[in-house]
């Protein structure tokens, strides 16, 4: 019996645990097959697009592709999406955003955007704005070239080749004009957490033309729009109070949620259906003069740098640097290394 123990032991350890413990160490990779991974990798890490100078715009007005050097792109963006009588701090700071956000779209697409197929960047909205300066001088009044361009040019200039990264990084340099007093968190707005771009404290925006407005419209308007987007919705004026309810706000008080008729709907949803400067909105409703009151706080998405909390920050004592690294959360400066 003893004998006949020892020799199942010795047959459960050939057939069971042996077999085990080859599956659990054998690596199952071919040789070969892990050289080809690493010159895959290799091809990978040569992939880097090779930045010579130039960048390429998809000009939405001419339905053309222009070509220029970058520091001279900036200029155009700087000047088109930032107000030149800005603190130079803030115009610095606006300059490497918007050099980091180039930059950014360039790695990313640098055969071409989906949106426009043969650069990575345009000159819309869809981007960042970019004006030439003769478009710049038919814009504003006279003498503008005069007064303002040289600052244009020495925020561009001083900051040449500065970016932002994050871990090694560079990033998705977003910016808006005015937050409204806390700029928003990404996943808020795009549903990704993106490290970078959480919710800050935005001081001294007060100044800014659309930091507070309002849109004003029947009852019967606002009704129609809403029944029409959301034919669910069944809303009247006996009812619309029951039927339109706030669910949610973020963190820095901008509209995350709105249930219709007992269906749940994004806020940014309400924002484009009205044409809202942002999702941080109170709608307020006067039966006896059957008026809506949409009043809005601040302007633009939220995320990342505000412009005019940036401003505010400079004509504060703020250097761009420390601009940047309050809005863009565990950032550093530093130069791209192609440039």
């Amino acid at each position: 019996m003893k004998r006949f123990c020892i020799y199942t032991g010795i047959i459960l350890i050939i057939t069971i645990f042996v077999p085990a413990l080859i599956v659990k160490s054998f690596n199952f990779v071919p040789k070969e097959a892990n050289r080809e991974d690493r010159d895959n990798r290799q091809e990978v890490e040569e992939a880097v697009p090779e930045f010579e100078g130039n960048i390429k715009v998809y000009d939405t007005r001419t339905r053309q592709v222009i070509e220029m050097p970058l520091e001279e792109y900036i200029k155009g963006v700087v000047a088109a999406e930032m107000p030149a009588e800005f603190h130079i701090e803030a115009l610095k700071a606006q300059a490497v955003a918007s050099r980091t956000y180039a930059v950014n779209r360039f790695l990313k697409y640098p055969k071409g955007h989906p949106e426009h197929p043969e650069a990575p960047l345009c000159t819309g909205i869809h981007c960042q704005a970019y004006l030439t300066l003769d478009e710049l001088k038919s814009i504003h009044s006279s003498g503008w070239e005069e007064k303002y361009w040289g600052k244009i040019e020495e925020a561009v200039e001083s900051t040449k080749g500065q970016v932002l990264y994050y871990k090694g990084e560079i990033i998705e340099a977003l910016y808006h004009s005015t937050s409204g007093g806390m700029t928003e968190d990404a996943v808020d707005v795009f549903a990704v957490d993106i490290p970078y771009l959480k919710s800050v404290e935005s001081q001294y925006e007060e100044d800014a033309p659309r930091y507070r407005s309002i849109v004003t419209m029947t009852g019967d308007e606002f009704i129609d729009k809403i029944n029409k987007k959301y034919p669910f919705a069944d809303v009247t004026k006996e009812n619309i109070q029951d039927r339109i309810k706030l669910v949610e706000r973020t963190e820095s008080g901008r509209v995350k949620k709105v249930a219709i008729n007992g269906t749940v709907v994004d806020g940014r949803e309400i924002r484009e259906l009205f044409e809202l400067n942002s999702t941080n909105f109170k709608i307020y409703f006067n039966p006896r003069t059957n008026i809506i009151d949409i009043e809005t706080i601040g302007y633009g998405h939220g995320v990342g740098m505000s412009q005019w909390g940036a401003n505010g920050m400079a004509k504060n004592g703020k250097t761009y640097e420390e601009i940047l690294k309050h809005y863009y959360t565990g950032v550093e400066l530093g130069l791209w290394n192609d440039l």
